[in-house]
C-alpha cells in the first residue's frame, strides 16, 4: 500500500505533470496549423479556435532554420535548424511573443514543434543570417562546433538502437545530448518558449535520442510561466515522436517514463478500419488490447505532416475525405488519449512547401463566407464535421463508452454515458432503433448541419422518455457518421 502509494505521489510530482496539456476547462484537441505565421495563428485563435473549444496549437519549429533555395521553398527545410534563433517564415520573436499571449488570453496553448536531435543536413544560410557548415560541423549562431555532435555515421540500421541514436538520420548532423553543452543550450532554448508563454513541446525525432538524456533535458526545464495564466508549478506538456509500429530494437514505452508519447499505431489501425479492411465491429475493445499506449501515455491522432506525404493508402488523408472524416469522428468520440488534428495546406508533391509567393513569403490562408479555407489551405480543423466533433467531445468529456452496438459487421454505434451519442456506417444503410443514452428531446446531428435559431440545418433527431431514437444513416449520404450530444438539443 504504501509503496503505490509512494508511485503515484511520484507520478504526479514529475512524468505526470509532463502528460498533461494543461487545456483550459471545457477545451479538447490540438490543431497542428502546419506552416501558418505567427500572426495568422493568433488570429485564428480569436476568431475560430477559441469559438469552437479546441484546446491548443501545435506550431511549426520556431527557430532559424537553412533556407533551401528552390522556386518553391520545401516544408522541410524547417526541419534544418541553423540556431536557436526566433526566426523563421512563419514571424520573429515579436510575433510569436504577440502569438502566445493573444491565443492564452483566449484560452487555448501553444505547443512548439521542438527539434532538438539534430542541425542541418547541409550547408548554407539560415532564416535569421546564421551560416551552416555542414561539413565542419560548425554553426556559430549557437555556437555548436565539431566536439558536440556524434561521429559521422548513418542510420542505417533499426536493429541496432546505438546506430539509431547517435548516427545521422538522412544527413542531419547528429547532435550529442550526452554533453552538457549540448544540453545546456538546448535547455537555455527550451526554457525561452516557456518564457514565451508556450504550454509544452512536440519533441521531434525523440526516437533518435536516448531517454535517459530527454529525462535530463526535460527536467530541467522550468515550470510554466504564470503570467499566461498557468497554474503556480505547472510542468510543460511532453509529447514525443517515437514511431513504433513493431519489430524493431527501439519502443515507444522506453519513452512513456518522462512524457506522453505519440501513437503511430492508432492512425494506422483506424485508417486500415475505415477504408474496409477490418470490421468497425472490431473496435468495440479500441485501446491497449489493440497494441495501444495506455490512454493517458498517448497523444492519438490520424495523419501528420509526415506520413500523409509518405505513409501510403494505409494512412488516411484530406485526399479520402469520407472515410477520413469518419475516423476523425471516431477518434473524437472516443475517449482514448490526448487528441491531434492535423490541419493541411494543399500539395501534390511529398516536397512541396505552404502556399508562398514570388518571394518566397508564406501566403495567408484565406477564409470564405462559409468557413472553409482559401488560398491553398485545406484547414480540416475547419470542416463542420471536424469541429463540430470537438464540441461533441467537450460535451462528453469525463464519461465513458456505453451502449456499444453493432452489426457484427461494418456498422456501429455507441453512447458517452448521457452525454453524447454517434453512429457509423461503412456498408450497407443503417436503420436502427438504438438506445442513445441520452434524455428525451429533439437534437441536431452536428455532422450533417449546426443548430441555427433555434432549428437544424442538418438532421433532426427524435429521443425517447427511454433514451431510444430511431437512426437513420445511408450508404451513399456524404457523411457516413452521425453525432448528437447534450448540446445539440434544441
Amino acid at each position: 500500500m504504501h509503496s503505490t502509494i509512494s508511485i503515484l505521489l511520484l507520478c504526479l510530482s514529475t512524468i505526470c505533470a509532463q502528460k498533461d496539456a494543461h487545456f483550459a476547462d471545457g477545451r479538447n484537441s490540438i490543431v497542428h496549423l502546419f506552416e501558418w505565421k505567427w500572426s495568422d495563428i493568433a488570429a485564428e485563435c480569436e476568431r475560430f479556435l477559441s469559438v469552437k473549444g479546441f484546446g491548443g496549437v501545435q506550431v511549426s519549429p520556431p527557430n532559424e532554420n537553412l533556407v533551401i533555395t528552390s522556386s518553391n521553398r520545401p516544408w522541410w527545410e524547417r526541419y534544418q535548424p541553423v540556431s536557436y534563433v526566433i526566426n523563421t517564415r512563419s514571424g520573429d520573436e515579436g510575433a510569436f511573443s504577440d502569438m502566445t499571449r493573444r491565443c492564452n488570453a483566449v484560452g487555448v496553448r501553444i505547443y512548439v514543434d521542438a527539434v532538438i536531435n539534430h542541425m542541418t543536413g547541409m550547408s548554407g544560410t539560415g532564416t535569421a543570417g546564421n551560416s551552416a557548415d555542414h561539413d565542419g560541423k560548425n554553426y556559430p549562431g549557437v555556437p555548436y562546433g565539431s566536439n558536440d555532435f556524434h561521429e559521422g555515421c548513418t542510420v542505417n540500421n533499426y536493429q541496432d538502437a546505438n546506430n539509431v541514436r547517435n548516427c545521422d538520420l538522412v544527413g542531419l548532423r547528429d547532435l550529442n545530448q550526452g554533453s552538457d553543452y549540448v544540453r545546456g543550450k538546448i535547455i537555455e532554448y527550451m526554457n525561452h518558449m516557456i518564457d514565451l508563454g508556450v504550454a509544452g513541446f512536440r519533441v521531434d525525432a525523440a526516437k533518435h535520442m536516448w531517454p535517459a538524456d530527454l529525462e535530463v533535458i526535460f527536467s530541467s526545464l522550468k515550470n510554466l510561466n504564470t503570467d499566461h495564466g498557468f497554474s503556480s508549478g505547472a510542468r510543460p506538456f511532453i509529447y514525443q515522436e517515437v514511431i513504433d509500429l513493431g519489430g524493431e530494437a527501439i519502443s515507444k514505452n522506453e519513452y512513456t517514463g518522462i512524457g506522453a508519447v505519440l501513437e503511430f499505431k492508432y492512425g494506422v489501425s483506424l485508417g486500415n478500419a475505415f477504408q474496409g479492411g477490418d470490421k468497425l465491429s472490431y473496435l468495440a475493445n479500441w485501446g491497449p488490447e489493440w497494441g495501444l499506449l495506455d490512454g493517458f501515455d498517448a497523444v492519438a491522432f490520424i495523419d501528420n505532416h509526415d506520413n500523409q506525404r509518405t505513409g501510403g493508402n494505409q494512412i488516411l488523408t484530406y485526399k479520402n475525405s469520407k472515410p477520413y472524416k469518419m475516423a476523425i469522428a471516431f477518434m473524437l468520440a472516443h475517449p482514448y488519449g490526448t487528441t491531434r488534428i492535423m490541419s493541411s495546406f494543399a500539395f501534390d508533391n511529398n516536397d512541396q512547401g505552404p502556399p508562398q509567393d514570388g518571394s518566397g513569403n508564406i501566403v495567408s490562408p484565406g477564409i470564405n463566407d462559409d468557413g472553409t479555407c482559401s488560398n491553398g489551405w485545406v484547414c480540416e480543423h475547419r470542416w463542420r464535421q471536424i469541429c463540430n466533433m470537438v464540441g461533441f467531445r467537450n460535451a462528453a468529456a469525463g464519461t465513458a463508452v456505453t451502449n456499444w452496438w453493432s452489426n457484427n459487421d461494418q456498422q456501429i454505434a455507441f453512447s458517452r454515458g448521457n452525454k453524447g451519442f454517434v453512429a457509423f456506417t461503412n456498408g450497407g444503410d443503417l436503420n436502427q432503433h438504438l438506445q442513445t443514452g441520452l434524455p428525451g428531446g429533439t437534437y441536431c446531428d452536428i455532422i450533417s448541419g449546426d443548430i441555427s435559431s433555434g432549428s437544424c440545418t442538418g438532421k433532426t433527431i427524435n429521443v425517447g422518455s427511454d433514451g431510444y431514437a430511431d437512426i437513420s444513416l445511408g450508404i451513399s449520404e456524404y457523411d457516413g457518421v452521425l453525432a448528437i450530444h447534450v448540446n445539440a438539443k434544441l
